[in-house]
């Protein structure tokens, strides 16, 4: 995938990436000791769904760029990059209690989950048009493929 689109996509995930890092180690950190036990947990559970989904993004961005570039294998990209879990896509805490959360860290969950989103939709789009691929065929190669059959059933 070698597009202008797809580099925004990327450098955006990335800088994503990089951004909740910077927040769980700094700010996010002196955040969430001032909680409460309830928010506390709330926050550990959500800080645990937004590493997934980001390790998820950058697994796939990574593997997707690789194939678009030519430094991996179809193979490569589909076992690190392919079928992103959509069991990731929703925050688990209740409304309630992820209100009361820090503002920073629910913008991060937000933009997050978006991102999150767009890739998983991405993806489908690219597993089906792969699945189409697959279903049309190389005409060519299909008759070459007969060829051989017929010769081989003639000996």
């Amino acid at each position: 995938m070698k597009s202008e689109a797809f580099s925004f996509l990327f450098e955006e995930g990335m800088e994503l990436v990089e951004e909740a890092a910077n927040y769980l180690d700094g700010k996010g950190k002196i955040e969430a000791s001032a909680l409460s036990h309830e928010l506390s947990m709330a926050y550990a559970n959500e800080s645990v769904q937004l590493t997934d989904r980001l390790v998820e993004i950058t697994k796939w961005l990574l593997a997707q760029r690789a194939l678009a570039y030519g430094t991996g294998t179809e193979e490569h990209s589909y076992i690190l990059g392919h079928y992103v879990s959509k069991s990731l896509e929703v925050i688990t805490t209740p409304v309630s209690v992820f209100d009361n959360l820090p503002q920073g860290f629910r913008e991060l969950c937000g933009l997050t989950a978006r991102l999150y989103s767009r890739v998983c939709q991405l993806d489908q789009l690219i597993s089906e048009a792969e699945g189409m691929r697959s279903v049309i065929g190389n005409p060519v190669a299909e008759q070459h493929q007969m060829i051989a059959q017929a010769f081989a059933h003639s000996h």
